[in-house]
């Protein structure tokens, strides 16, 4: 229990402390910063190599309202997911950061928001999910709107109002399931519904998951709940990439699989009109998301509406509500993870490095920027699901599990996979053609007569990234048999 309490207390309390400690030198701000995030990864390590199996007991509200902590299969996927990418997202926000202003306010909000998202791998019941649900929209609004500009202010009150009504229609979820839930609502694969208790209401329940499922799929920027994403890309690129990749967006699903499996349960669900509406509002996202991408001429916004096509891919999965569903969305949260950030941290280079922002700006960049623009062929590459990468194992998964779920709406949540596969490679692979193959473009790039890639900091993130994209694509077979044991309840 004291691992658990040293995994989220340090990242919390380091940051919060930073402002406090006036390190004003940045070498020696760096140098805190790493270390804190470091060490709170390897506590993250060392916890999921203990997976200690009891539960922790934060604080009592009442007698069936209380903040539990406790790490099963799931939690610890996007445990280990966040544990890998923290450490190198802090390493890459160093020299980018150094363009900006207010760089300790960053950092101390950056670092908690560590904290707060493993409080949330970590939530034992709906109701711990919940408050540290809303806590990571208040960490985080900070960074959205770190620049103080009229952009960054906009963006900052979309990401607000969004968030606030996504979490009033969770909240009436979180009711009924504290109401006709089971003594201590904490989450259980199958759900928590006692069944004697939602005789006669089956009809008021779908509604509410309904209600729910929209609710927490807000921060999963699922339409028609998604339009606070693309605006948020006025963050610093460190900030976009971590909510587009990992800590807000990959929340958003992961509580959507906790509402779904852990507690209203497939067995009221699976088969019902409700079931059909949370298949098909995603299947819907990943069309529409696609197809805004293609459309985007701003580089970093382009990513966003990849962001909002792809992290619907993982609700679908886990709305298909069977074993290979579930196995396909927990594979698509860890790959697309890694992939996406990756290519937000390359266009975050470009834009530090040369000021480009657009996409038609990016012509010729390869000879300009040849570090950055590989590694983004290779993300992207992986991103449309072309084998051996990490991307076509995830796909493969979702796509197979639609296409098996024997649910009509799941065979057009297939078709939605199919042309959102061939929209990606339109939008990704059309910057990759036209860094390599057109001349320089008329503005900023021709300017450029010297190599233009970033230094080791934004570098060394990149290549182990890159080296996992390829890893897990090559050597993927164990960690998607641990997937499928957490989607068979096993763990």
């Amino acid at each position: 229990m004291t691992l658990m309490l040293l995994t989220f207390l340090l990242p919390l309390a380091g940051g919060a402390a930073l402002p406090l400690l006036k390190l004003d030198d940045r070498r020696r701000r760096s140098i805190y910063v790493q270390v804190v995030t470091t060490a709170t990864s390897v506590l993250a390590l060392c916890l999921l190599i203990a997976r200690p199996t009891e539960s922790l007991t934060l604080l009592h509200m009442t007698d069936s309202l209380a903040l539990t902590l406790r790490l099963d299969g799931a939690g610890s996927i996007f445990m280990g997911l966040i544990a890998f990418l923290w450490p190198l997202a802090t390493l890459y926000a160093f020299e980018y950061m150094a363009h900006e202003e207010h760089e300790t306010p960053f950092f101390t909000f950056y670092t908690m928001t560590y904290g707060v998202t493993l409080l949330i791998t970590m939530a034992g019941n709906l109701f711990t999910l919940y408050v540290f649900f809303e806590c990571l929209t208040l960490i985080t609004l900070p960074l959205v709107t770190h620049k103080m500009d009229a952009k960054s202010a906009l963006a900052g009150r979309r990401y607000l109002v969004y968030s606030i009504s996504g979490a009033a229609l969770a909240f009436i979820g979180l009711v009924f399931i504290m109401t006709f839930g089971q003594s201590d609502t904490a989450f259980r694969f199958g759900g928590v519904l006692a069944q004697e208790a939602i005789a006669g209401r089956e009809n008021l329940l779908l509604l509410v998951f309904v209600l729910s499922f929209i609710g927490f799929a807000t921060k999963a920027a699922m339409f028609p709940m998604h339009g606070w994403l693309p605006l948020a890309s006025v963050a610093p690129t460190p900030v976009t990439a971590l909510l587009h990749a990992v800590a807000v967006v990959n929340t958003g699903a992961f509580a959507c699989i906790r509402l779904i499996y852990y507690s209203f349960g497939t067995d009221l669900l699976a088969g019902t009109w409700a079931q059909a509406i949370a298949v098909l509002l995603p299947a819907l996202t990943i069309v529409y998301g696609s197809v805004m991408a293609v459309r985007e001429q701003h580089f970093k916004r382009r990513l966003a509406y990849s962001t909002v096509s792809n992290l619907s891919y993982i609700l679908l999965g886990a709305a298909l509500m069977t074993p290979a569903g579930l196995t396909g969305s927990l594979s698509h949260l860890v790959f697309h993870g890694l992939m996406k950030i990756v290519l937000f941290y390359c266009a975050g280079a470009v834009l530090v490095r040369t000021g480009e922002e657009y996409v038609q700006d990016l012509r010729g960049s390869f000879r300009v920027m040849p570090f950055t623009m590989g590694v983004y062929t290779l993300s992207a590459l992986a991103l449309v699901g072309v084998p051996p990468l990490a991307g076509f194992i995830s796909k493969w998964n979702l796509l197979t599990a639609a296409v098996e779920s024997g649910f009509t709406p799941g065979y057009l949540g297939a078709a939605a996979l199919i042309v959102s596969a061939i929209l990606t490679a339109v939008y990704l692979l059309y910057v990759v053609v036209m860094a390599a193959f057109s001349p320089l473009s008329d503005g900023g790039m021709a300017a450029f007569r010297e190599n233009r890639d970033p230094s080791w900091l934004m570098k060394a993130p990149l290549v182990v990234l890159c080296a996992a994209i390829v890893l897990l694509g090559l050597c993927s077979t164990p960690l998607v048999h641990y997937f499928q044991a957490v989607a068979g309840g096993l763990l």
